[in-house]
């Protein structure tokens, strides 16, 4: 398993498409957005062409109703991968969404749970809102808080869930072990200068806007309630369109959200010991550092 993360908008996607060709291989896509049908733009989905190059899974195969966890993403790669490496030597996982990829990488830690204290959780979200959750988790486990997706209801909750009912911090509770996997896993950290990086992502969204990104926010919008539009480039144009601020706000913000999302990102990949982080510009040594791994 080659594992390519990294930060939004550094180049995965293509990066990994043109290793798949170069290895002869397929890619699973860890993207917790991209599982998503109904909404392409605003999670830069592989195109067509890119689709037609290399064969991609786990894209464009849930409705936006369903929740989709970590731990069922988990359970469905592992269930495919049984049946690829039958055939197949080497496949690709490519993704940013760091709880998903370590889910597969190295399993999922089993975390204590209580759906009184859950319950309590959601009852709070809906009177007070998301601010006082986020910041409880601020004081509680700083360092989870600095790492994941702050807006991310579901997330935020679980974490708070585990903290109260174990009495510990999150963080330090989810890298307790690691799970023996049937495979040898290669991980590939992709990372730009943080100026060029925030460029490409300004750059993004302009193009985002251009493709039509308001047309597709406002397609879902009698859905903006769902878990899974609870993620930066629509909730920031949801509020838009309610009235709590203008459009050209809301471009602003979603540029900024996606900055700040980026280097929470990195932030998170730093923490695997065996990554090996590379420019993107950089193919031919990524290739060589990926066959010379496969070779031993």
């Amino acid at each position: 398993m080659i594992f390519i993360v990294g930060p939004t908008a550094v180049g995965k996607t293509s990066i990994a498409i043109e290793l798949a060709i170069e290895l002869g291989c397929e890619i699973i896509s860890a993207d917790s957005r991209q599982f998503y049908k109904d909404i392409s733009i605003g999670t830069a989905k592989p195109s067509k062409e890119e689709l037609s190059q290399a064969k991609h899974h786990f894209i464009d195969f849930l409705p936006l109703q369903e929740l989709y966890s970590a731990g069922d993403f988990e359970r469905d790669a592992l269930s495919f991968l049984g049946a690829y490496f039958q055939s197949n030597n080497v496949c690709i996982c490519t993704g940013g969404s760091g709880l998903y990829v370590s889910a597969l990488l190295y399993g999922l830690d089993d975390l204590p749970s209580s759906e009184s204290v859950r319950a309590e959780l959601n009852e709070l979200l809906v009177s007070d809102g998301i601010e006082t959750l986020q910041n409880e988790l601020k004081i509680i486990d700083p360092e989870h808080y600095a790492a994941m997706d702050i807006h991310n209801t579901q997330r935020l909750i679980r974490a708070l869930e585990v903290c109260k009912v174990s009495g510990e911090q999150y963080s330090k509770l989810r890298t307790s072990s690691k799970k023996e996997r049937p495979f040898q896993s290669v991980i590939i950290g992709l990372n730009r200068d943080r100026e060029e990086l925030y460029d490409r992502i300004n750059r993004r969204v302009d193009a985002m806007l251009d493709d039509g990104l308001l047309d597709e926010v406002k397609s879902v919008m009698p859905m903006k309630h769902l878990n899974s539009l609870q993620t930066v480039g629509y909730r920031e144009f949801f509020a838009s369109y309610s009235g709590e601020y203008d459009m050209e706000e809301a471009v602003r913000l979603v540029k900024r959200n996606s900055r700040r999302f980026a280097k929470r990102q990195v932030t998170w990949f730093k923490r695997y010991k065996e990554i090996e982080w590379f420019n993107p510009k950089g193919f031919n040594a990524i290739v060589a550092h990926t066959k010379d791994l496969l070779a031993k």
